[in-house]
């Protein structure tokens, strides 16, 4: 009933050059041809297809499930070498060319975690998670890593201790508007609100010795639905394992930033790296955080502070006082990524690649391995169309990265590797994280927003008797979303916290992210209950989308593989950098009003004191004053990609395949596939060069979190107006390459 519509409307506005001159309305009425009906036989396509899905079988995810997960596969871990080999070998018996790929990075395992309650009472906290009756995984202890916060800092502090709720920046400013310094002393801040990394992050540049974590029932517990083992939900003993590498700055092996960590290479110290953090860190369970709680005093904590434990919350510092004691064995360790390769027929030098982890921090069991092996039968499923004579056209490589958890250590370190290679060849890599039950979620570049949405118009959702973009286009509706109404629903723009990082923001690779959620129980999250028992009560216990995960990506692939022009469709890259532009404006007045505001204040406060010379009064520095940014140079670049995807759209419209030569047909190619690397800058962002992109990245204080033009919105945010000068001209050039692809692909289509 919410059929997507055959014609393709778009309006776009095209800015003026003169930022003070009226707007100009532009409609684009475009025939919304297939993203594979111009390329090839459609009839051909979909028989292909149709072979993948009829083999597709949810008794391989569940037994290969059951074994992976059987035993704790941490980076580094005999089990996790195992699951590599297991994959591997699975690869080769599919008729791939299959290997295991080798690099040397740093990992620390904890030696002594120690965290005692010292006054007003001494208190031992238990620091484990005990095993669940009926659940056999959780009684596994040999390889089991306890918990704990991978590239904390080792230490030995005694501090008070101040509840600074989820420890993110908008935190420390109410701490600050209370006279609460956290200088000298260890924070408890809950999960939530941002990435793990940047609590500890944000607590060391606020002078903070220590970080302590925890998990509070109304964001992760009871408050939410029965535990586990009654519900899904997370107990109390359950602890949040994770990495608090600083990966705003860079991820993969801290001990060698933009270059891959094989053979005898140069290697920072561990002092000298500056993505480990600087203090240590611990996280616990709300059982072990209530005695700390219970112990604080100080002001009450505002309403929005306040979890679900049966308590007051207050905020300190004092009188509780604790000693946090970390100590941690640092190692180089062996990453096995296993890769299975088909060699394309025709462009075998235009890669694809699939990807998802295969570590965890325990069993793992919905995070990594339900996506693990719904990308291995999808692999199989492909692999079965070899036994009919078929070959693809592109080269198809399918990896389970390993050490991803630490930080994205397996994929990154592959990435800064095989760079070179990567850039000259690679068409796009296609990532999944874990998958569950509920809507199809995707996020990526959006020149393959066009693709995804003509997938997920023709893949059912396995429950309801709708596509998948049928089920979230009424998602949309049920929130008055105006986005629900758009022809194609927009995918989300990658930040980052999964494999594809490195890719897209490094390398410059075309990119997705898909998976299922939001109906799963929730609550087993990195902790030791993430298990087979868990998934398979709680989660897609049947794995129905887990296999229609595996038939959204083989058409994702087999589409990509088998195109003789690339399927990407610039028109709506061109309407989301639109959004981009509009937010990133509509920032710079926020900022601006507020710094008016901001100094007005301060002015007032300064004379009232000045009237009364009995006050010793030091007024705060006034913030330096904004002007209006010139963003007439994003305009004309961004009127230029219309123009550019315009062009591209009419070129694929009027086009015959069989007028186009072969050479032509690959160099069309390579400037398409060239688009994404034309958007990065070799600089990278201010304070972390290593991200290139210049139209997404992580945010510096968001962690996994995106911020669109970055240069720009953090340069507005941190008050660095020479930033913003900088990098509206950036990503205008940016774009302007971008748009010279584009346009030269689409003069080559005719």
């Amino acid at each position: 009933m919410f059929k997507i519509k055959n014609l393709f409307f778009l309006t776009v506005f095209i800015v003026g050059c003169d930022p003070s001159s009226n707007s100009q309305k532009k409609d684009i009425d475009l025939t919304g041809i297939s993203s594979y009906d111009y390329t090839l036989d459609k009839t051909t396509q979909k028989l292909l297809e149709k072979q993948v899905d009829d083999v597709l079988n949810p008794k391989n995810l569940d037994k290969w499930m059951k074994h992976m997960s059987s035993k704790p596969h941490h980076g580094g871990s005999p089990w996790s070498k195992q699951n590599a080999e297991y994959a591997t070998n699975l690869f080769e018996s599919w008729g791939f060319e299959a290997y295991i790929d080798t690099f040397r990075v740093l990992l620390p395992y904890p030696k002594i975690r120690k965290l005692d309650l010292i006054s007003p009472k001494r208190v031992s906290l238990k620091l484990q998670e005990p095993p669940v009756k009926g659940d056999e995984s959780t009684f596994i202890k040999k390889d089991l890593l306890p918990p704990y916060n991978a590239f904390s800092a080792d230490g030995n502090v005694t501090a008070e201790l101040v509840f600074v709720n989820y420890g993110i920046p908008a935190d420390y400013v109410e701490l600050e508007r209370m006279g609460i310094d956290v200088k000298g002393k260890i924070v408890l801040a809950k999960y939530g609100g941002s990435w793990r990394g940047i609590k500890p992050k944000v607590a060391y540049e606020k002078g903070a010795i220590g970080c302590i974590m925890y998990s509070d029932p109304k964001d992760d517990g009871y408050f939410q639905g029965d535990v586990y083992p009654e519900g899904p939900y997370r107990n109390e003993f359950g602890v949040q394992r994770g990495s608090v590498l600083d990966m705003p700055l860079y991820p993969g092996d801290p001990l060698t930033p933009g270059y891959g960590s094989r053979g005898e290479v140069d290697r920072l110290t561990i002092e000298e790296a500056p993505t480990i953090m600087k203090i240590p860190v611990l996280p616990i369970s709300y059982s072990d955080a209530l005695p700390l709680l219970e112990s604080l005093g100080g002001p009450i904590a505002p309403s929005s502070w306040r979890g679900g434990l049966p308590l007051t919350y207050h905020i300190g510092p004092g009188p509780a006082k604790v000693n946090l004691q970390l100590e941690f064995d640092w190692q180089l360790r062996t990453v096995y990524n296993p890769v299975g390769k088909l060699t394309g027929s025709k462009y075998p030098d235009e890669w694809i690649m699939r990807g998802n982890h295969h570590d965890g921090w325990a069993a793992s069991a919905a995070d990594p391995i339900s996506g693990m092996v719904s990308l291995m039968e999808e692999a199989r499923g492909i692999g079965t169309l070899l036994k009919t004579g078929w070959r693809p056209k592109r080269t198809l490589l399918y990896a389970g990265w390993d050490i991803e958890e630490p930080g994205l250590l397996g994929s990154t370190e592959w990435v800064e590797y095989y760079k070179k290679d990567i850039q000259d060849k690679m068409v796009v890599y296609i990532n999944t994280d874990g998958t569950g039950v509920g809507f199809l979620g995707v996020g990526g570049s959006h020149a393959l927003e066009k693709l995804v949405n003509e997938v997920s118009s023709e893949v059912m959702d396995p429950i309801h008797n709708v596509s998948l973009q049928e089920r979230n286009r009424a998602r949309l509706r049920t929130s008055n979303n105006p986005d629900s109404e758009r022809s194609d629903l927009r995918i989300y723009p990658l930040g980052a916290g999964s494999d594809y990082t490195a890719f897209v923001h490094h390398a410059g690779i075309s990119s997705l992210n898909l998976g299922f959620g939001g109906e799963s129980g929730g609550g087993a999250y990195h902790s030791l209950y993430d298990t087979y028992d868990h998934y398979k009560r709680f989660s897609d216990g049947d794995f129905t989308y887990g296999i229609t995960l595996a038939k959204v990506n083989s058409r994702l692939v087999l589409r990509l593989s088998e195109s003789e022009i690339l399927p990407y469709r610039f028109i709506n890259m061109a309407d989301n950098i639109k959004t981009f532009i509009d937010s990133n404006k509509k920032l710079a007045k926020k900022v601006k009003e507020e710094t008016i505001r901001r100094n007005n204040l301060l002015d007032k406060k300064a004379f009232t004191i000045a009237k009364n010379p009995k006050i010793q009064y030091s007024p705060p520095k006034r913030l330096s004053e904004m002007k209006d940014f010139d963003f007439s140079s994003l305009d004309r670049s961004y009127n230029k990609l219309v123009d550019a995807a315009i062009s591209f759209e009419k070129a694929i419209e009027r086009s015959k395949i069989d007028n186009i030569s072969q050479t032509d047909l690959v160099e069309i190619n390579r400037l398409i596939r060239e688009v994404e690397g034309a958007l990065t800058h070799e600089k990278g962002l201010p304070r972390r060069p290593w991200y290139k992109n210049m139209i997404y990245a992580p945010g510096f204080y968001t962690g996994y979190g995106v911020k669109t033009l970055p240069g720009i919105s953090e340069g507005l945010e941190e008050r660095k107006w020479d930033e913003v000068n900088l990098y509206i001209l950036e990503v205008s050039k940016a774009i302007e390459r971008a748009s010279n692809k584009i346009k030269k692909a689409a003069l080559l289509i005719g």
